[in-house]
């Protein structure tokens, strides 16, 4: 039995000469929830309230619907996980890279006075002189941040004959591509690039693939390795030209680095060491962090190719203590969800001239019709 009046009452429809469709549709979406409201607390209007809940609970009862999973939202779900684990054990890789910014510090300032010990500023100055009045035959300087220090010491061969030796360290200033991915990678994930691609195929190369080498192309391009820049006038600074510039020497010789060989005692030759150590740390924790995360995560996306419906990821999330909700689902769904209903939407986007009053209210008459259809 269809229920008439009081609970089909009367709406007062305000048209301004000005309001566009979307006022109207947002002044009729609220209008009805002034109806909702009026008609579940209002004492006057108790068949109305049992009418309207009786609605109400038809709808939960058909939102209580198992929401099927698909492929998109298998991998939205798995996100949710690959970051939960990411951040369990990230903190590593944070503090490996806070060291090695330490020693970083440390290391400009000691190799500033190896290099300037064995070659004075003044040294340096003269042959610019000599540069400057004979072209290369006045002596060769070279700006670098690559250099080699050692220091002296006695091995022993297979038959046991001592014989002199260096123990070297090569102290560089500039930055790797494995360093760069792991020091850049919170970044790098950030822009929706993958720092990890060289770390899936597990140093087997015969598993690069065209994902691998579209991956390495994007995170090249970022990190500025790659010889093709995306602004051809050098006006954009990459992470590599920040690295390059950030320290450098004038040193006397040629530009090639190992030609720079200065001896240190062996106090200074094991602080190179580690912070040489401390910069490989960093792409050790990043090492980790992968293997750890992505052994959690083959389990992972095995359940959920298996799981159907949302609510057995949910439980496996509560679970292991992954907060999971169907709202991360919603979050993550594409512009097809709209509150306009395609007809009217396709309306809203067409070029058209200015509606008139009457054309107004005859829009929103429309809309509260189909909301009451609805409700």
């Amino acid at each position: 039995m269809r229920v008439t009046k009081p609970c089909n009452h009367a709406l007062i429809l305000l048209a301004f000469a000005g309001a566009s469709p979307v006022k109207i549709y947002s002044f009729v979406s609220a209008i009805n929830l002034q109806m909702r409201l009026n008609i579940l607390y209002n004492p006057l209007y108790k068949d109305c309230q049992v009418v309207y809940k009786n609605k109400i609970n038809r709808k939960e009862t058909m939102t209580t619907k198992k929401l099927t999973l698909n492929a998109d939202k298998r991998k939205v779900i798995a996100d949710v996980f690959q970051s939960f684990y990411e951040d369990k054990i990230k903190d590593k890789l944070i503090e490996a890279k806070k060291q090695y910014d330490l020693m970083r510090v440390q290391a400009k300032e000691k190799i500033n006075q190896v290099v300037r010990f064995h070659q004075p500023q003044k040294d340096v100055d003269t042959i610019r002189e000599m540069i400057g009045k004979y072209n290369r035959a006045g002596g060769e300087l070279y700006e670098d941040n690559c250099f080699y220090v050692q220091h002296p010491i006695k091995k022993v061969d297979d038959e046991g004959r001592e014989y002199d030796a260096t123990d070297e360290v090569h102290v560089r200033f500039d930055m790797g591509r494995n360093f760069a991915r792991a020091y850049y990678r919170d970044e790098m994930k950030a822009k929706g690039l993958n720092p990890d691609f060289h770390l899936a195929i597990e140093g087997d190369y015969s598993k690069r693939n065209p994902k691998y080498y579209n991956d390495e192309t994007s995170v090249n391009q970022y990190l500025g390795f790659s010889h093709s820049r995306n602004d051809a006038t050098g006006n954009v600074s990459y992470p590599k030209d920040k690295w390059e510039s950030d320290f450098k020497l004038w040193t006397i010789g040629s530009s090639y680095c190992h030609s720079r060989n200065f001896k240190v005692d062996e106090n200074t030759l094991e602080f190179f060491k580690m912070y040489r150590a401390s910069a490989d740390n960093v792409i050790k924790e990043h090492e980790k962090m992968y293997s750890y995360v992505e052994g959690k995560m083959q389990k992972v996306r095995l359940g959920l190719k298996s799981y159907k419906y949302f609510e057995q990821a949910k439980q496996l999330a509560d679970k292991v203590g992954v907060a999971l909700n169907e709202s991360v689902l919603n979050e993550s769904s594409s512009m097809a969800l709209s509150v306009y209903s395609p007809e009217n939407l396709a309306n809203l986007l067409e070029d058209k001239v200015e509606p008139t009053k009457a054309e107004k209210i005859a829009i929103a008459k429309k809309l509260l019709a189909e909301q009451v259809a609805i409700n």
